[in-house]
Order: structure tokens, then C-alpha cells, then sequence
């Protein structure tokens, strides 16, 4: 039996997430993402504007004019959520927690995903692989994909980035959209995630609080790693130590995002204190227009 407290949230999501979908991201998933292939549709008569390349030469000759041949893409794909479970999710400083806006994210992938007639499938990890829902299609399906990552109760804490990728590459053999949606604070998963992105489409949702990468002026300050449970004394008061996180913080991120991008892998980056919609709609049509260069 489903607590009534889980329900009200799935359903909550379910129509949020879809209106979105439906409203604002309609088409733009579809033309962000390309399919396995171009599949043979038919041989017509040329038209003005038609690929030249694409003349068919045989039966040209037969029918004495120019005859071209078509395709179409063969759309269907395999949309895989890699969802970092682990302690540092359960953190947030305003109206959410980063694990929240994973939730809403992943179910406006999925609703996506699914009205586009493609499978989609999850797995959680941790220090482990703790959940693996296989791909599949339908409304039905993402409302279970939803209800596992709200109603998620970890085993480990820690994050294992690396080991989370090469389970993917186990499983998933066929070329797939994946979205790995962690705030990576881990080390040591380039090499998978180099690995990874040469058979999957690999994007990288990074998820932060924005108190993650800035502190308030609040005095001494008592913070604890989620994961580790180490506890460290801040002097927030100090201007110069307030700076040094920021600035550190900033130089990860950066090294990041280049590395991403030398990598050719997207990354799109998300804050529990903005609404996700608007940035997720831009990074489908930065995608779109890629594709049609």
C-alpha cells in the first residue's frame, strides 16, 4: 500500500510535470534528440530543393527522369536517468532540497521521453547501485519511475560516479540518451564517463544549492559533510574565508564545465533556488539548432 502522503506528491509532479511538457517543451525534446538512424521510406520523383546525393541512379535511368530516394528516422529511443541518491542530495537551504528538484527534473525528462513514444528506465546509486528500473514505455511506467525516486530510501551514503557509469555500460548495450543528474561531488569518473559518452549520448545534470557555493555572513559556523559526516568550524564573519569557498567553489565548477566541453559532453547546470523548466527548454534548443548546423 502507498502512504497517502506519497500519493499526494506523485500526483503533484505528475501534473506539473506534464502540463510543462505539454506547454513549453513540446517538440523541443523531440528535436533535441536524435534517433538510431535514418531508415529507407521510398523512391519518388526529384523534386526542386532535393539532395542531389540522394538520386538513384538505376531508377533514373529506368524511368528516363531523376528519381531520388527518401528516409526517415527511426526514432525510438532508450532514455536512461542515472540519479545520484546519495546523503549530499538530501541537502537544501530554501524552499527545496537538491533531491526534490532531482524528482522534478527526472519526471519532466521522462513525461518527455514518453511523448515521443520512447523507453525509459533508472537507475539510483550511491556508493552502490541500490535501484534499476528497466527501460520501458507508457504513462504507467514513468508514474512507477516517479514513485521510486520520491519514496527512495538509501542504503549507502557516499557517491560512486564511476561505478554507477560502468554498470550502465554493462547493462544498456545499445546506444541510449543518458542523463546523469548528480552534483559530483565525487572523484575519479572522467575515464568511465569518457568511456560512456563514446557509445551513449551523455548529458550531465549538475544539480547545487546555491549556499554550496556561497556563505552568508552568520559567524561561526558548524557545517557537516552529509556523506562523511565530518564536521568543520567556519568563521563566516571572515570577508577572506567567505571569498576563499567562493572562489574555490567556482574554480571546481569551471574546471568542470571545461572539462565537459573538451570532453563533448553537455552539461547542464541547475539550482535548487531557480526554476529548472526555462533552462532545461534553452538546452533543448541549443541541442535542436547543434543538430541542424
Amino acid at each position: 500500500m502507498i502512504p497517502s502522503e506519497l500519493l499526494r506528491r506523485i500526483r503533484r509532479i505528475e501534473i506539473t510535470t506534464s502540463r510543462m511538457v505539454d506547454e513549453i517543451l513540446a517538440g523541443q525534446y523531440h528535436s533535441a534528440f536524435k534517433g538510431l538512424g535514418m531508415e529507407f521510406e521510398e523512391v519518388r520523383e526529384y523534386q526542386v530543393g532535393d539532395d542531389v546525393r540522394r538520386i538513384d541512379w538505376n531508377v533514373s535511368a529506368r524511368a528516363g527522369r531523376p528519381h531520388v530516394k527518401t528516409f526517415r528516422e527511426e526514432r525510438e529511443l532508450t532514455v536512461m536517468l542515472l540519479v545520484d541518491m546519495s546523503a549530499s542530495q538530501s541537502f537544501g537551504t530554501g524552499e527545496q532540497m537538491k533531491r526534490d528538484l532531482v524528482a522534478e527534473v527526472c519526471a519532466t525528462l521522462a513525461f518527455s521521453a514518453i511523448k515521443n513514444n520512447d523507453n525509459v528506465g533508472l537507475i539510483c546509486f550511491t556508493d552502490r547501485i541500490e535501484k534499476f528500473v528497466p527501460p520501458r514505455k507508457g504513462p504507467r511506467h514513468v508514474l512507477r519511475v516517479i514513485r521510486e525516486l520520491l519514496a527512495f530510501e538509501p542504503e549507502g551514503r557516499g557517491t560512486d560516479i564511476d561505478g554507477a557509469i560502468e554498470y550502465l555500460t554493462r547493462i544498456q548495450k545499445r546506444k541510449c540518451v543518458t542523463f546523469l543528474v548528480s552534483d559530483f561531488e565525487d572523484e575519479g569518473w572522467e575515464r568511465a564517463a569518457q568511456v560512456a559518452s563514446r557509445r551513449h549520448d551523455l548529458i550531465a545534470v549538475d544539480i547545487h544549492d546555491p549556499r554550496e557555493k556561497s556563505l552568508p555572513d552568520v559567524g561561526l559556523l558548524e557545517l557537516q559533510d552529509n556523506e562523511t559526516g565530518e564536521l568543520v568550524l567556519v568563521d563566516t564573519s571572515s570577508r577572506r574565508v567567505r571569498q576563499a569557498i567562493q572562489d574555490a567553489n567556482q574554480t571546481k565548477l569551471e574546471e568542470r564545465r571545461q572539462w565537459m566541453l573538451s570532453n563533448r559532453i553537455d552539461l547542464l547546470p541547475l539550482d535548487t533556488d531557480q526554476p529548472f523548466i526555462e533552462t532545461l527548454s534553452q538546452f533543448f534548443r541549443t541541442r535542436e539548432a547543434r543538430r541542424e548546423r
